[in-house]
């Protein structure tokens, strides 16, 4: 009896699920999940995103269950899987997501493909966001964004599995030698995935507006989907389709909330925005998004720097509490994710490349496309973008002006007096002995004004040389959004997003 295979990537739910649905009406079907330990071997991941996965493939196995199948773990490289699958039991088709993933995860979709064409199976792939595969230019991208979160959601009320589950509960083991699994992080599964959205719906929400930019209130003001989005424990167009219905159920006195939902809209669409960068570019992972700005940082990293970035000891209060945030929640706001890029790529003047390897295992909603895009945009190689740098003393006084998130995460800070929790190497040495204890302050890596200032001038200098203004356009053509139709002109139909920045504000 024939089947076909559904192969879960990042897709981990039972609903909207696009490929499950097609597969289900064409025949009986077999459900797949590969444990590939060449991906758990890139720079890219930790254990914090197995672990997500293995909860939410926990989540996902248990529903299937109740439907009499399965959630099948295999471990292996994905077409060597594949090939034992097909030797025991030749299935008719594969259906999948498109998956907009790392280097790693291009280039095993393109041996797939070739594995399926040599074999003669049909693969069949569905958009999992608002990302067009394939798209030659802009133009025509937002109307096919709202295209996609229009379309009614895939519902498989009953499925038909090729054979009874087995009875063995789901094994996963992670691939050694994975490490970072932060105590506080959220966890993974569709269950949670639903609570987390509908928590921010009706009651969260209230503080989107005006909550979302402070360390201190973004853990609850933020929505919190963005790993369940990474992962697919809940379809982009399920949540765009909740949150545009909540608004329209909203009373008219509800105009906070109404333009905090609207607000949380469009950065999904965003969302989706830069994704599309990567899936249009793949290299962008790697190199930088306009050549002219290749060798601006790449030849004078400085490795102490940089480690003492991820230590937390740049001697920056807000900079180092926000590095030990990430280390014990695997989360953090908007803001202070690109003040942590601005300090490294501007006073610190470290490449994107090594800084961004490490904040994707830091983040536990690390997505590739928004990732990638987002570090080459603060680090301003991308050559459309305006620079925008944050001053990690001036973040301080407008979102933490009391010092509360800096002396949570920091123990260090505790014994710092108030008026000099903020800078505290400012602070007199005479007072730095405190109950016969002397306060431990680390002093900045750098003078912040003067390495910003020199940063600054040698990107200036760069951006003014004739070549590099030359391949700007080239890169507006390919990656910049449209606000007005076609038919503008070339100036006015590109977006505005070299003068407004959105950084990673999406949820």
């Amino acid at each position: 009896m024939s089947y076909n295979l559904v192969w879960f990537k990042r897709d981990l739910r039972w609903h909207d699920h696009a490929a499950l649905w097609h597969a289900n009406q064409r025949g009986p079907i077999r459900c797949l999940y590969v444990v590939e330990p060449e991906l758990w071997a890139q720079p890219d991941v930790a254990l914090q995103h197995f672990e997500f996965i293995r909860e939410s493939l926990m989540d996902l196995d248990s529903h299937l269950r109740t439907m009499g199948g399965q959630i099948e773990i295999h471990h292996g490289d994905m077409t060597s899987v594949l090939t034992s699958i097909w030797t025991q039991a030749p299935f008719t088709g594969l259906y999948s997501h498109e998956e907009t993933g790392n280097g790693f995860t291009y280039a095993r979709d393109r041996q797939v493909a070739q594995w399926c064409q040599q074999h003669g199976v049909a693969w069949h792939e569905f958009p999992q966001f608002g990302v067009v595969r394939g798209l030659k230019n802009r133009d025509l991208w937002k109307g096919a964004w709202e295209k996609h979160m229009l379309v009614s959601q895939f519902r498989a009320e009953a499925i038909h599995f090729w054979r009874a589950c087995n009875p063995n509960k789901l094994d996963m083991h992670a691939p050694t030698p994975l490490q970072h699994n932060p105590p506080l992080r959220q966890k993974g599964g569709r269950t949670l995935a639903l609570k987390t959205l509908h928590s921010f719906l009706n009651a969260r929400s209230l503080g989107y507006r005006g909550g979302i930019s402070s360390p201190l209130s973004a853990p609850d003001a933020c929505s919190r989907l963005s790993a369940y989005l990474t992962f697919g424990c809940i379809s982009m167009r399920e949540v765009v389709q909740h949150t545009r219905s909540h608004i329209a159920a909203l009373p008219p006195q509800a105009s906070r909330q109404r333009a905090g939902l609207s607000a949380f809209v469009s950065r999904l669409y965003w969302h989706c925005h830069f994704i599309q960068k990567l899936e249009s570019e793949p290299a962008i992972e790697y190199q930088n998004m306009h050549r002219g700005y290749d060798g601006l940082r790449e030849n004078d990293f400085n490795t102490s720097h940089f480690e003492a970035l991820q230590q937390g000891k740049t001697g920056w209060p807000m900079v180092d509490a926000c590095v030990v945030m990430l280390k014990e929640t695997g989360w953090l706001n908007f803001r202070m994710r690109a003040m942590l890029v601005s300090v490294a790529a501007y006073p610190l003047w470290l490449h994107w490349r090594p800084v961004g390897n490490w904040l994707a295992t830091q983040f536990l909603d690390y997505e590739p496309g928004i990732h990638w895009s987002q570090l080459q945009m603060q680090s301003s190689t991308t050559g459309i973008n305006t620079t925008r740098v944050y001053n990690p003393v001036k973040q301080a006084q407008d979102h933490d002006p009391q010092g509360k998130f800096v002396k949570r995460w920091l123990p260090r800070m505790r014994q710092v007096p108030q008026a000099w929790v903020l800078q505290p190497w400012l602070m007199p040495a005479h007072m730095r002995t405190h109950a016969d204890s002397t306060i431990d302050i680390v002093e900045p890596l750098v003078d912040l004004a003067t390495a910003t200032r020199a940063a600054k001038q040698r990107l200036y200098e760069l951006r003014r040389h004739p070549s590099v203004k030359a391949g700007k356009k080239a890169v507006i053509e390919k990656h910049a959004s449209r606000k007005t139709t076609p038919a503008s002109s070339a100036t006015s139909r590109l977006s505005k997003e070299n003068t407004r920045q959105l950084g990673w504000d999406f949820f």
